[in-house]
């Protein structure tokens, strides 16, 4: 048990990682980009904010199958399809059952979900980055074309 605990942990580091790495990237590329959407009306930046999710996905992605790797790695499954199908599952606190792992490593799946509940709330705050700036700088450029 402690053994999947250690590992389970450092994947999740890993999983921290690519995510930070994606989120950082994200946010810069949000931000870079605002501009281009300066209006009055949150619809132009609705592209760019678009931009942002996608990329956090990927992220959240990225991690499904860094788990689905390991998955791999302790011969739990024989096909790739099947462990990212079922880290998915984990990932996403799911649970559906029809695929389960051996009793060796089926602590790795909880500790997996923990990770996805985790890493999809990361994913959610740094949206609200975006969300929130192109709120307020549509309203501000809509107060002062209305004072004009």
């Amino acid at each position: 048990m402690l053994v999947n605990i250690l590992i389970g942990f450092s994947v999740m580091v890993v999983c921290l990682m690519v995510q930070l790495v994606l989120l950082i990237y994200a946010l810069h590329y949000y931000f870079k980009h605002r501009f281009k959407a300066n209006q009055t009306s949150i619809l132009p930046y609705l592209g760019v904010i678009s931009a942002v999710m996608l990329l956090l996905v990927f992220g959240n992605l990225g991690q499904i199958a860094v788990w689905a790797v390991l998955f791999m790695m302790l011969d739990e499954f024989d096909l790739f399809a099947d462990a990212f199908y079922h880290s998915a599952v984990n990932f996403g606190s799911l649970g559906y059952g029809d695929i389960v792992m051996s009793k060796a490593h089926r602590l790795l799946g909880a500790l997996e979900a923990i990770n996805g509940v985790l890493m999809v709330g990361v994913t959610t705050a740094a949206l609200m980055t975006p969300f929130k700036d192109a709120f307020q700088t549509a309203i501000k450029a809509r107060r002062e074309h209305v004072e004009e």
